[in-house]
């Protein structure tokens, strides 16, 4: 039975990503107690109905001592040899922020006498939540990830079959809009031609044509390249013997429209053709 946990901070995207799993087979449930984990999980393995084969559920700060009953939930899953993964979904203060004033919804501690801003709230939760995010097995930050996008990487994540197959995802991102927190690896290939400055590709992105054959062409480029791919190469079946669940490989440039999208793309095809679990997205690459 696959069995996937999933939390994080609240308005990061929880309800989308469990939505995004009921797409793809997974038996949800929403906020459910943690004390009746354990419960559950033998009422979903004891089934004979194959929905059940499939379990998502969401625990969340909305549960009182949400830390402390979570810890008790998840060791008395271990201590009985049941299998799970945490997803642990996360974003940043300001977007987080916004969708709670855009859905003008109180956020889950907001009620607390001691709490007078959405912000407060948020970092208050992100201490709670802190040792948990620390141990989950999947992280996503929804900061610049449309609905649409979100549900591409949670079928990245759960669609296939083998959920013991470590997930890569090749990320393109620019450095002028913030770095992607989610990133277990980084690399910055703004020290390579930009085609920013050549008026027929300016506004044009990596993925065309002219674009990515001008970043290629030069030996710098393939250099890098060369050696980004040679370590990745190398230090995937180690994260995979460590028993990593996912793993995100960043690569920035200054916009994340040229240099950073036309490598990233170039790995991403790499790590295809090499029979890896892997998907792609290019965060800024629609950015002005």
């Amino acid at each position: 039975m696959e069995f996937i946990i999933v939390s994080g901070i609240s308005g990061a995207g929880k309800t989308s990503a469990l939505h995004a799993m009921e797409d793809i087979g997974f038996y949800c449930v929403d906020n459910i107690p943690p004390a009746l984990l354990s419960t559950f999980y033998e009422l979903c393995d004891k089934s004979t109905d194959e929905r059940m084969k499939r379990v998502a559920v969401v625990l969340d700060i909305r549960v009182g001592n949400f830390y402390e009953e979570f810890s008790a939930a998840a060791a008395k899953l271990k201590k009985e040899n049941y299998q799970f993964k945490i997803l642990f979904l996360d974003a940043n203060n300001d977007v987080l922020v916004r969708r709670f004033r855009a859905t003008r919804r109180k956020h889950p501690l907001c009620p607390d006498t001691t709490i007078y801003t959405i912000n407060e709230a948020v970092n208050l939760e992100r201490e709670l939540l802190m040792k948990l995010k620390a141990t989950a097995d999947y992280l996503i930050d929804s900061s610049y990830l449309s609905t649409s996008q979100l549900k591409e990487r949670i079928s990245t994540l759960f669609l296939d079959n083998d959920i013991s197959a470590l997930a890569v995802t090749c990320m393109s991102f620019g450095f002028k809009y913030g770095v992607p927190t989610e990133a277990d690896l980084m690399f910055d290939v703004r020290c390579l031609p930009n085609p920013f400055y050549i008026e027929d590709l300016k506004y044009k992105n990596g993925l065309d044509n002219p674009v990515k054959e001008y970043v290629m062409k030069w030996e710098q480029t393939q250099g890098v390249l060369r050696r980004i791919i040679d370590y990745i190469d190398y230090s995937l079946p180690l994260y995979a013997d460590e028993g990593k669940s996912q793993l995100v490989i960043a690569i920035g440039c200054t916009g994340g429209k040229h240099r950073s999208v036309a490598l990233t793309q170039e790995l991403y095809n790499h790590l295809i053709e090499n029979k890896h679990k892997v998907s792609v997205h290019h965060r800024d690459v629609g950015k002005a």
